[in-house]
């Protein structure tokens, strides 16, 4: 049977690697948080590693997701890193959402030691995970992809080859800048037909039959109207995507004043305390700005 490996058990890291187990792969894993790996491991018949080495030793191929370009660093090239564990012919596959020129930079380190690389960011946040319907952008060598593309059906119902290193990044990237651009657009527009009369519950109702329509907004007004910021793509790494976006377009010397000013509302909403919680409660900063709450029943300062 084959063995895969799968680092980082958060809101996605964890049901990605239940859905290779589900799909009959033994499953090697690893978190930061050890108490977590081995209680995934008791609950899932995972093979509990104590280091991302270990995990390297047993695996084929490892998935990791993780937070950032630091973390993703760490862990495939640090001490006890995937690299110091990897015999020849390991293919690691990145799902989390780093630089682009970072990743393609570790992929030549590890090509040196005969290890494939692919960076894979995926799209679809928790409820995608969950269902095994996520939707993953690939960059790297297409015959590495072909080769592991089952491990990744398992995961995903969407697979798009973007090409080579650092493809995949600079794609998922620009769907991220668009999204943040959409959910500030949105933030701002309900704040301000709310605070002029207009019932939220009616105004989206008119946005999703009209040219604004948005499966984004289709899918996050409702947690905000019933004041539901439970996370499923939390504020702190959409604040970090649009930061990378920034950085990845001033490479291309292509302005993006829009996705840098939705960066610094979305610091706002850092500051504020709200990082943690989704990317739907960033309205608070400018709710809390204008004097009003978007909710259900309809309240507006008089």
């Amino acid at each position: 049977m084959t063995t895969l490996g799968f680092l980082g058990l958060g809101i996605m890291g964890a049901p990605m690697a239940q859905h290779l187990i589900d799909a009959g792969y033994n499953v090697a894993v690893w978190s930061h948080n050890e108490q977590k790996a081995r209680a995934f491991s008791k609950q899932s018949g995972a093979i509990f590693c104590a280091e991302p080495a270990d995990v390297a030793r047993q695996a084929e191929c490892v998935f990791l997701c993780v937070g950032d370009t630091a973390m993703s660093s760490e862990v495939i090239l640090g001490e006890d890193g995937l690299a110091s564990g990897a015999s020849a012919g390991l293919v690691i596959v990145d799902c989390s959402t780093v630089s682009p020129l970072a990743s393609s930079e570790m992929a030549k380190n590890l090509s040196v030691r005969q290890i494939d690389f692919l960076d894979a960011p995926c799209t679809g946040s928790k409820a995608g995970a969950e269902a095994g319907t996520l939707t993953f952008m690939v960059g790297g060598e297409r015959g590495v992809f072909e080769r592991v593309r089952p491990h990744f059906e398992a995961m995903g119902k969407s697979l798009y080859y973007c090409g080579g290193s650092g493809m995949g990044l600079r794609a998922k990237l620009t769907q991220n800048l668009i999204l943040g651009n959409l959910l500030q657009a949105f933030n701002e527009g309900l704040v301000a037909s709310t605070k002029a009369g207009v019932d939220p519950e009616l105004m989206l109702d008119i946005l999703n039959n009209s040219a604004a329509r948005s499966g984004l907004i289709a899918a996050k007004a409702p947690a905000v109207f019933r004041r539901d910021f439970s996370t499923n793509f939390s504020v702190k790494w959409l604040e970090k995507d649009l930061g990378l976006a920034v950085d990845f377009a001033g490479q291309l010397g292509v302005p993006v004043p829009l996705t840098a000013l939705s960066q610094q509302l979305l610091r706002a909403a850092i500051a504020k305390g709200y990082g943690e919680e989704d990317i739907c409660g960033s309205i608070r900063v400018l709710e809390e700005l204008a004097g009003v709450q978007v909710q259900t029943p309809l309240t507006v300062d008089k």
